[in-house]
């Protein structure tokens, strides 16, 4: 994600929704609206541990976990996401690529 283009980058503690609520003390007491939490929504997709996705959905629904921790570990997983991805791509050779891009028949599974 290039810092010179505004429309890379998915900027989470400003701009994604939350289902938390307006003070501490009234997410404390009341807790986060997990059908609305973009963040969850996004760690649900992003998340591979099931069972951490369970413990934070579960803290933060009732209150004993604040938005900015689930925006934390959201940011957390989206860039060791971004970084295996950019390692991968700056693996990728001249030779692979043409590899992949060469003209070739196409598998006989049309007959």
């Amino acid at each position: 994600m290039s810092a010179s283009d505004p429309n890379s980058a998915i900027y989470i503690n400003r701009y994604a929704f939350s289902g938390g609520k307006d003070s501490i003390e009234k997410h404390r007491e009341i807790g986060a609206n997990l059908e609305v939490d973009i963040p969850v929504k996004y760690l649900s997709f992003f998340l591979d541990d099931d069972t951490e996705l369970e413990h934070i959905k579960k803290e933060y629904g009732e209150g004993r976990m604040l938005t900015g921790e689930v925006k934390k570990r959201l940011t957390e997983v989206l860039t060791e996401m971004v970084e295996r991805h950019r390692m991968a791509r700056a693996a990728v050779t001249d030779e692979m690529v043409d590899a992949f891009m060469a003209v070739r028949p196409l598998p006989s599974m049309f007959e």
